[in-house]
């Protein structure tokens, strides 16, 4: 481990952190070490600020010392059912546990622990790369424990479970997807025996909470490129058992000679590409759903071949139930991802025909401020081989925005709100609310849509009294634009 002891020093000598939990482990009498996460990152060159440290002893009566050590403002937190402190200080969060070993039930990820020695503690680590550690005491600082070489792994980027994988798994599913998470964040393979033991064990997650399989799912959306996890998950049968209806999309039917594309593969094109232009999770999200309606909304038709009609309404609709069942939020968030399902045929639409204002006037309408979000998605979801009609239909994409550009600036019908309100109606006509306003509202906005009238409120005022006097409403009060 010599090689690596610069390096080691050079990182533990510019935080203080680490002087403070070695001093304070010696005043104690007991071993201390960081662990996890940030060593492996040191040796990756990767910044970590979330400590994780293991002593040989109590996790809490060191923390408790290191706390009274600091000097300046710190925060204690300690949890006594786990055995674990937590110390807050300036931008740190240093995490202290006592060692210990752990055994399980096969019907819980819930482990019964016990206190053990450093190398128990590192047994019970998920995949070696995490289970190093850096000796804090004075006599051994900066000194690499590294039973499962765990070095070796990182240079051969490889994820590998320091134990046999069936127990490593068995002990706590979630480690199913925190390794393929850890291949998708860092670009490493997975070794072909713990590949192997995540394939044995993918049904296993079913005892895991869904939040946190999709908080997991959620790191490998985030990665780049994302669609290396879903491959991982695909390969090993972890996906049927995280999210079947993305399984589902998988496979190419073939009937007289004709063949749809495989949606599988397509839409991890369709990520790739939208992972390409934005790390907003949402619309990664909205990438993944676009098409997850085409399974149930396949047929097949002599003429034509293999049809999808109303895949998009279908899996507009479709988005809340899975949200629900994966726990994602139920707020704007699936509203956002919903609409952009919903829409994302539309820009395509207008690609292939003489585009009108009154299209884009639509569109405008019902994307409001996701409008550039979905035109991204559109661009993504051109997944040809053939490079030169791809050229073409982003070529198109251009002159929709461009048309876009110019119809909002001179009719202002994104985030659309009627020129003439509700209250204005019952106003007028002296009305109370009743099905003729919804009427008169819906009359002028197709007629703003259909660019029959301005966006303006005279325009539209003319038009409220014309309905309402073939719906048979006299006017009681002039308004005035207000």
């Amino acid at each position: 481990m010599g090689e690596h002891v610069n390096k080691i020093l050079s990182i533990l000598e510019k935080e203080p952190a680490f002087t403070i939990v070695g001093k304070a482990a010696d005043e104690l009498g007991v071993e201390a070490y960081v662990v996890g996460g940030f060593v492996r990152d040191i040796f990756l060159g990767r910044p970590s600020k979330d400590l994780d440290f293991v002593c040989v002893g109590s996790g809490i009566a060191l923390a408790e010392k290191v706390a009274n050590s600091i000097k300046g403002k710190s925060n204690l937190s300690i949890f006594k059912n786990f055995g674990t402190a937590q110390v807050k200080w300036g931008e740190y969060e240093l995490e202290f546990v006592g060692a210990r070993k752990e055994s399980y039930r096969s019907d819980s990820r819930k482990p019964l622990v016990e206190d053990g020695t450093l190398q128990d503690d590192q047994n019970r680590r998920d995949f070696t790369i995490n289970a190093m550690a850096i000796c804090l005491n004075k006599k051994r600082f900066g000194e690499l424990v590294d039973p499962f070489n765990g070095i070796e792994d990182l240079r051969k980027k490889t994820i590998r479970t320091p134990l046999d994988p069936d127990i490593t798994f068995s002990d706590d599913p979630l480690r199913i997807m925190r390794g393929i998470r850890f291949a998708a964040q860092l670009g490493f393979d997975i070794a072909p025996d713990t590949m192997e033991g995540i394939t044995r064990n993918a049904h296993r997650l079913e005892i895991v909470s869904m939040e946190r399989v999709t908080d997991e799912l959620n790191k490998i959306i985030l990665s780049n490129p994302p669609s290396y996890g879903f491959q991982l998950m695909f390969h090993a049968g972890v996906l049927k058992f995280v999210f079947p209806e993305m399984v589902d999309l998988y496979g190419v039917e073939v009937i007289n000679g004709k063949a749809h594309k495989d949606n599988f593969f397509h839409t991890l094109k369709v990520l790739d590409n939208v992972s390409q232009v934005t790390g907003d999770l949402w619309l990664r999200w909205a990438a993944i759903m676009h098409d997850i309606a085409k399974p149930a909304t396949k047929r097949f038709n002599d003429k034509v071949g293999w049809t999808f009609h109303g895949h998009e309404d279908r899996g507009a609709r479709m988005v809340p139930k899975i949200f629900r069942r994966m726990r994602l939020p139920m707020d704007l968030k699936m509203k956002y991802v919903q609409k952009l399902v919903r829409l994302h045929l539309r820009p395509i639409a207008l690609v292939k025909r003489e585009v009108t204002d009154s299209a884009i006037r639509r569109l405008l309408f019902e994307a409001g401020d996701d409008v550039e979000d979905l035109m991204k998605l559109c661009k993504a979801d051109i997944t040809s081989k053939d490079h030169n009609r791809v050229q073409r239909y982003l070529s198109n994409f251009e002159l929709v925005e461009q048309k876009m550009a110019e119809v909002e600036g001179k009719d202002h019908v994104r985030n659309f709100q009627p020129p003439v309100s509700g209250e204005m109606i019952m106003e007028a006509f002296g009305i109370p609310p009743s099905k003729p306003i919804g009427e008169i509202k819906e009359v002028i906005k197709e007629a703003i849509m259909e660019g029959d009238i301005r966006n303006e409120f005279e325009p539209a005022y003319e038009l409220m009294l014309k309905t309402g006097l073939k719906m048979g409403l006299k006017p009681v009060k002039e308004l005035k634009n207000q």
